[in-house]
């Protein structure tokens, strides 16, 4: 995945794809808001009617696909022979990645509206799965057999994926407007730092750090260990629904209005914007030279790190709220009408 295992930072080791074009498409069931996970030479994304759709990476052909029943609207995880997906009909499922046939289902008495984070078992052989609930709850699960290894319960809804900092700490925010530092170990409290808003998507890490918007229109850089908040970014009065990518200079967010914002990682000061047509809800996600990210306005952006200067951008045709995914050399990205489309630079050629 991008984002997900020992850190969610949205970033990728190579440069951005040139000259892109887009090499297929693929109708799927419903609107797509989730992000697609690459492994294995296949393509998983969810859809807004509920249906994982597995495609081959190399031509969009559908070679499988599960249903459950209510929408997915957040990427799933692949570890080894199993992707694991979570639905808002409240349950996870643990899938065969051969054919989509289900291993096991873990449920809830709520919607599961982000994506599971897969990580090695800390103690022991095997992994883990960390998922975050609207129940409010944060549970860690056997991959294998999806039985329960610790819960932790925060006092509001949970919208977004957690995250493992310095390998010690599960680090989430959420509706109680605080970020939640706990134990992997064993899920118990270390630190709870408020912030001015609800957080409502997922946490970005960087090293011992942590960072992500708010409805308070601000961005939040987190001291994790230490337990304070190290800077607020605040711009315009339009909240950040996208979760950042972070690099070593940057963290790369969203807004609601219409901006892109690059912010010093460091210090908390904007380094440059890039405006769209349309809200920048998705997530980006950030490229050795360059960030990729989509907006309401139907098209694909890519700009450079240092300015922010204009490198491409594709009029996909249909809003983008899902945040882009990277693999087998092809950034794929679903549209609001159901579209799923894999991005490739002009010599590119699936290996």
């Amino acid at each position: 995945m991008t984002r997900g295992g020992p850190a969610l930072n949205g970033s990728v080791p190579t440069k951005v794809p040139l000259n892109p074009k887009t090499a297929w498409t693929f109708a799927s069931s419903g609107p797509i808001t989730a992000e697609a996970a690459l492994a294995g030479g296949r393509v998983y994304i969810g859809t807004g009617k509920g249906t994982l759709h597995c495609l081959a990476a190399d031509t969009g052909r559908e070679l499988w696909h599960f249903d459950t029943k209510d929408a997915i609207t957040a990427g799933p995880a692949v570890a080894g022979t199993t992707v694991f997906v979570a639905s808002n009909d409240g349950s996870l499922y643990a899938l065969k990645v051969e054919n989509g046939a289900p291993a096991w289902t873990f449920s809830t008495d709520e919607k599961i509206s982000s994506g599971p984070t897969v990580i090695k078992n800390p103690g022991g052989p095997g992994d883990w799965v960390l998922l975050n609930g609207y129940d409010g709850t944060t549970r860690v699960l056997d991959a294998a057999d999806g039985k329960l290894v610790w819960s932790y319960k925060t006092d509001d809804f949970i919208n977004g994926a957690p995250a493992i900092v310095d390998g010690r700490y599960v680090v989430f925010g959420g509706c109680d407007a605080q970020l939640h530092v706990v134990n992997l170990k064993d899920g118990t409290p270390v630190h709870k730092i408020p912030t001015s808003a609800y957080i409502p998507s997922s946490i970005a890490t960087y090293g011992s750090m942590a960072f992500c918007g708010n409805y308070a229109n601000q961005t939040v850089a987190f001291d994790v260990a230490g337990g304070k908040v190290a800077w607020v970014y605040e711009d315009r009065p339009l909240p950040f629904f996208s979760s950042p990518a972070v690099n070593e200079r940057l963290v790369l967010i969203g807004s609601r209005d219409k901006h892109l914002h690059a912010i010093d990682r460091k210090s908390g000061q904007s380094a440059w914007k890039f405006r769209t047509g349309g809200r920048v809800e998705g997530s980006p996600i950030v490229f050795e030279d360059a960030v990729v990210f989509g907006s309401s306005d139907g098209r694909l952006y890519a700009a450079g790190l240092v300015a922010g200067a204009e490198l491409w951008q594709l009029d996909l045709g249909e809003p983008l709220v899902a945040a882009p995914a990277y693999g087998d050399r092809q950034i794929v990205i679903g549209g609001e009408k159901g579209t799923v489309f894999a991005i490739r630079a002009e010599t590119a050629s699936i290996r």
